[in-house]
């Protein structure tokens, strides 16, 4: 009985469920799907039991904890030199890819066109396509994943109603600079056009690098939804809490969205994060903590016989097998899950029409030990 006309036929299961599947059954060391393997602060975790002991398990605001969304303010005054209005312009959700969607849908109308680069977050597409608009693809300059803005000011029209950018960018980990903040101001003034910024990674920044937040600038933020994620931050990727920060007038229009899709999100889990954003050091660390880790991974990988694409953000970095295979990607990630035991994400997974450049994304945000086995196992 056909019941329903699928609003995404061509949408199926998504490439990190079918590798991380394919890396349980093949006892597979899993350096595919973003989420760390060491523990968590257990200072958050005693936090998020008290709050729990101590009542804090009913609804909270819709709009968030009160006393959460204030610190944020602070943390974001701190950061970024930029005055927020906890009421107005801070709502928690139920994780950074919710907080897109949400924007998304608040957002698109039917026929509009959203400028979204490739490789891109799985999520991106679907959530526009699922809106009635359509997405215009522009592939980032490869092997660097630059940004080709010419391009971009080429395919603006009275259609688009939206740029989606992502620094630190995944899957690729590169980082927009000031000059791509200039581009994107150019193309975006005396336009309608709005701004998704997503920032799950914004800790996750390395390199001495300045991550280019739009918070950093009041005139785009105006004109923006910035995602963010609590779970990249504090490695509780399943916990699933983040917020979106906008202006007063397009986060009213956001949160009719969210209150009748939500409503409320995790309340100990708010109790304690209130608690915790007072420890500081807790997200300045991170982006030294997590580049030690990818530069012990670069370090095992300069074993190997591929190639390293630079990241200087996220989870994540990028290589080249161009040299000694002439694999699809999809292909040579299947054949070293199940041939060697280590599963990565191959990156045309992330184009729309399956680009292959010859490139698999592995996750460094592992203990030391689990990407010594990885790599001892890719020589073997």
């Amino acid at each position: 009985m056909h019941l329903i006309n699928s609003k995404l036929p061509n949408v199926g299961t998504t490439i990190f469920t079918v590798m991380s599947q394919l890396a349980v059954e093949q006892n597979a060391i899993n350096l595919g799907q973003g989420f760390p393997d060491f523990a968590m602060s257990s200072e958050l975790t005693d936090l998020v039991n008290k709050a729990m002991r101590d009542g804090g398990n009913q609804y909270v605001h819709m709009n968030g904890l009160s006393l959460l969304r204030e610190r944020l303010a602070e943390k974001i005054k701190k950061l970024y030199n930029n005055t927020i209005d906890a009421d107005a312009q801070i709502t928690v959700t139920p994780g950074g890819t919710y907080a897109i969607y949400t924007a998304f849908t608040t957002l698109l109308q039917p026929g509009d066109e959203v400028i979204v680069f490739e490789p891109a977050y799985d999520s991106y597409i679907p959530n526009i396509e699922i809106n009635g608009a359509k997405p215009i693809l522009i592939s980032l300059q490869f092997p660097d994943y630059s940004i080709p803005w010419q391009q971009v000011q080429e395919k603006v029209n009275a259609r688009t109603k939206a740029i989606i950018i992502n620094s630190p960018h995944n899957p690729t980990g590169a980082v927009m600079s000031e000059n791509d903040i200039q581009q994107l101001r150019s193309i975006v003034e005396n336009t309608n056009m709005l701004i998704i910024s997503d920032e799950v990674y914004e800790h996750l920044i390395f390199d001495d690098i300045l991550h280019q937040s739009i918070l950093r600038y009041p005139d785009l933020l105006e004109r923006s939804f910035v995602c963010f994620s609590f779970g990249k931050t504090y490695h509780c990727t399943g916990w699933k809490i983040g917020y979106c920060v906008s202006s007063p007038g397009l986060m009213k229009e956001f949160r009719k969205v969210h209150q009748f899709n939500c409503f409320s999100c995790n309340s100990p889990v708010q109790f304690a994060l209130a608690t915790f954003l007072q420890n500081e050091e807790a997200y300045t660390a991170l982006g030294s903590f997590m580049q030690q880790k990818r530069d012990f991974f670069r370090g095992l990988m300069q074993q190997t016989q591929f190639k390293l694409i630079p990241s200087h953000g996220s989870y994540f970095e990028c290589y080249s097998y161009k040299d000694f295979s002439d694999e699809n990607d999809k292909e040579l990630a299947i054949r070293l899950t199940k041939e060697k035991g280590v599963a990565t994400i191959p990156i045309s997974s992330f184009y729309k029409d399956a680009t292959d450049n010859k490139v698999l994304r592995f996750c460094f945000a592992k203990k030391e030990e689990t990407l010594q086995n990885a790599v001892q196992r890719l020589l073997q």
